[in-house]
């Protein structure tokens, strides 16, 4: 999950905006103190709080396979039996006489073959549409929770969702530069996806229309950029953008002759460098 960066007149008012934008309480996300007001003179306080957030990890309990627990279970058993000592040897007469023989063994049991691994895979695999039914139940609720009307429609193109939300007043769900949205993406991925164990489909969350919007306007100002740098010949470095407003920068100057493009930095900082090709 992504991290989100905020600012405040104290590191705990910046954290309560985090997670008003995370949606999240406070033992549901983990934090990182960038900066703190610093005293100055007279009682009087420079600077303020900057602060990074997350959703915290949910943690997948290792399960144990039955075979190992039932090894342990036999372990436990033999120690117990040395314990308590071997049980007295019988002293009735052998028949036949000379050596007796000794207890005859029993045949071993067929192994159950086991299970192949694409079998295996197959009974994981979760169906796309009931990854995009759960997801479309969250939004249906959120919207009530917020007390906003519009509707959830899904649409799908095979492993790829989309979960797309109209309806008027949106914009608190949208946030500003759409930074609520992807965190009500990441959550609605919480709770279809890594509820139902699901690894292969991609989920996405458009409200009230705003990632064509964006992404249109990204493309515009992509070929503003690249036209920039062809006629000044110096790379431009754009501001810190989601993976998703950088993936629309890369693939509208994909085709543009004589423009290169990259990312460097970490998230939440990380940024497009759009450079002559040669560069």
């Amino acid at each position: 999950m992504e991290w989100v960066e905020t600012t405040g007149k104290t590191v705990e008012e910046a954290k309560e905006k985090a997670l008003d934008q995370l949606g999240v309480h406070e033992v549901d996300a983990e934090f990182e103190v960038l900066d703190e007001p610093k005293a100055g003179l007279f009682g009087r306080v420079r600077g303020e709080a900057r602060v990074r957030a997350r959703v915290r990890p949910t943690q997948v309990r290792q399960k144990i396979e039955r075979r190992d627990r039932k090894r342990s279970g036999e372990r436990t058993g033999e120690r117990s039996g040395r314990a308590k000592g071997d049980a007295p040897k019988s002293d009735a007469p052998k028949q036949g006489g000379g050596q007796g023989r000794g207890p005859k063994p029993s045949t071993p049991r067929a192994a159950t073959p086991k299970q192949s691994t694409p079998e295996r895979k197959k009974e994981q695999d979760v169906d796309p549409r009931q990854v995009g039914e759960e997801a479309s139940r969250f939004m249906t609720g959120l919207l009530d929770a917020f007390g906003a009307t519009g509707t959830v429609e899904l649409v799908e193109a095979g492993d790829d969702l989309e979960i797309r939300v109209h309806g008027q007043e949106l914009g608190l769900l949208v946030g500003p530069r759409g930074t609520t949205l992807q965190a009500v993406q990441d959550l609605a991925r919480v709770a279809s996806q890594r509820r139902l164990g699901d690894h292969d489909t991609r989920l996405r969350v458009d409200i009230g229309g705003y990632r064509e919007r964006r992404a249109a306007a990204l493309g515009e100002f992509a070929h503003r950029m690249a036209d920039e740098v062809k006629a000044s010949g110096v790379a431009r470095v754009l501001e810190p953008m989601s993976s998703s407003d950088r993936k629309v920068i890369h693939d509208t100057l994909s085709d543009v002759e004589g423009i290169a493009t990259r990312s460097e930095g970490d998230d939440p900082h990380r940024r497009v460098v759009i450079a002559p090709a040669n560069d």
